[in-house]
């Protein structure tokens, strides 16, 4: 008996180091930008500049909301995500108003340029659902809208986010596109390999229970 309880202290004391140690991950590096809606109410030769704090290099999440009211029907609200300004290579995404709400995402690369990846004309998004993009080293770039999936893994070969830039306007006879409202975009990114502890608990809390049995298995045989 005095091996199972050596046994059960041992897992007991165990388990919650590891389970602590699983949930630091020195990596994280978390964003949170609130855009008002006049940063959109400019040319995309003008596009207002955001800089992150922290670079978020290759798995990385950004969930955008878009609480913008827009001006008319034909109004649009476009981020695009880049690693550096002076590179042609960004991820483009963009909400048109209602009652359509236009929704799209679109690639600019040096190599193949500009060339767009999905485009709903009719409800592609609603201002109660949030919109997120995220990039793995294995997944590549998946981008959804609330509970729908629009574009699934697509190879962009790697992307690290250092800035963001936002416009509304393609040419000076445009009018305004919102006249109130915000958009709010969180980043987070983190070096999944950080977190290895937390893949092997299921290997070590199984390891510990059949070693619990076998000790209680052949203690019973020894009693009988």
């Amino acid at each position: 008996m005095r091996i199972i309880l050596i046994a059960l202290l041992l897992a007991g004391s165990f388990l919650p180091v590891y389970a602590q140690q699983s949930t630091m991950n020195k990596s994280e590096r978390y964003d949170f930008v609130t855009v008002p809606f006049d940063s959109f109410n400019v040319l995309k030769k003008n596009a207002t500049v955001y800089k992150l704090d922290h670079e978020h290099i290759t798995n990385w999440q950004v969930e955008i909301e878009n609480k913008l009211k827009y001006v008319n029907p034909n109004s649009t609200a476009v981020i695009r995500l880049y690693e550096d300004l002076n590179n042609p290579k960004f991820i483009e995404i963009g909400m048109g108003g209602p009652p359509n709400y236009r929704f799209w995402v679109a690639i600019n690369t040096p190599e193949d340029g500009y060339f767009m990846i999905q485009d709903d004309n009719k409800l592609g998004w609603t201002p109660d659902k949030f919109v997120t993009a995220t990039h793995t080293s294995n997944g590549g770039l998946t981008v959804s809208v609330g509970q729908k999936v629009d574009v699934t893994n697509l190879d962009i070969a790697g992307f690290t986010v250092r800035e963001f830039t936002v416009y509304g306007m393609n040419s000076q006879e445009d009018p305004i596109p919102v006249n109130a409202g915000q958009m709010t975009l969180s980043f987070i990114s983190g070096n999944p390999e950080d977190n290895y502890p937390i893949f092997y608990m299921p290997v070590i809390v199984l390891a510990i229970s059949v070693a619990v049995i076998v000790v209680l298995l052949k203690t019973k045989k020894r009693t009988t």
